[in-house]
């Protein structure tokens, strides 16, 4: 069994700036792609920004509305992912979640999700 925590949401004024953070744990022996999504009330969950790790070093990918504001790493040692979020906007409010592919000693991957860590940005 895998287990996503994720923390650093809170309540934030508009151009301020978050951290988040998701540390995995559990049976893993690799894990694949990591990345963030958020759900903003009334709309569907949406995809935030992603990063996989490769022989060459790690590849990201940005939704549109946050690129330039938003940077996704990770640490592989501890298994965490981590995305920094600034000059953040009323419209970036919404429950964000953790996803990670992740690989168990059994060979199976497995995609797992975050319980959710609620950004909320006042204008």
């Amino acid at each position: 069994q895998v287990q996503l925590v994720e923390s650093g949401g809170g309540l934030v004024q508009a151009g301020g700036s978050l951290r988040l953070s998701c540390a995995a744990s559990g049976n893993i022996f690799k894990i694949g792609t990591m990345g963030w999504y958020r759900q903003a009330p009334g709309k569907q969950r949406e995809l935030v920004a992603t990063i996989t790790s490769g022989d060459s070093g790690d590849s990201t990918r940005y939704a549109d509305s946050v690129k330039g504001r938003f940077t996704i790493s990770r640490d592989n040692a501890k298994n965490t992912v981590y995305m920094q979020m600034n000059s953040l906007k009323p419209e970036d409010t919404g429950v964000y979640y953790c996803n990670a592919d992740t690989l168990g000693y059994s060979f199976r991957w497995l995609e797992v999700w975050g319980q959710g860590t609620l950004v909320t940005v006042s204008s």
